[in-house]
């Protein structure tokens, strides 16, 4: 990535709107480790038929693929939406260092809604957690595409 790139948020919001022109939930997801862009990803779940299809996971999977190792410490996922329970885990799992995501999900999210994942005292790795990045954009994408469902 160079100075003059798009931000890591902005690949994923675009990555989220790819998403949407696919007819899949509008969730992208970018890993970076030492400014270099590991993975990029959008939700498939309908294009693969895979419920665990989630941007984040195929971000983390492809990331690993790409390192050649089972853990993403020293690296940041950037994600337009706040990661669910199974998405949660993964992150803790992975062991990244750091979490931004734009809009929370008070529905289904799993960091600062619901469960709390990585505040519970089972949880073995926590990252850093910054909210927000990117917020309005993401939520406007999830609220556009939810209301053409309706």
């Amino acid at each position: 990535m160079t100075a003059t790139s798009q931000s890591p948020m902005d690949l994923a919001l675009a990555l989220a709107e790819a998403a949407a022109a696919n007819d899949e939930a509008p969730v992208g997801a970018v890993i970076i480790e030492n400014g270099q862009i590991l993975a990029a990803e959008r939700n498939r779940m309908r294009e693969l038929n895979d419920p665990t299809a989630h941007a984040e996971m195929l971000a983390i999977r492809r990331a690993l693929a790409r390192r050649g190792t089972g853990r993403l410490d020293g690296c940041d996922l950037y994600v337009t939406l706040e990661p669910c329970a199974m998405c949660a885990g993964a992150i803790a799992h992975a062991r990244l260092r750091r979490l931004y995501y734009g809009a929370e999900d008070p529905k289904a999210g799993a960091v600062d809604h619901g469960v709390r994942l990585f505040t519970s005292p089972n949880c073995h790795h926590r990252p850093e957690v910054i909210s927000g990045l990117g917020e309005a954009r993401s939520a406007g994408l999830l609220k556009a595409f939810f209301a053409s469902l309706r």
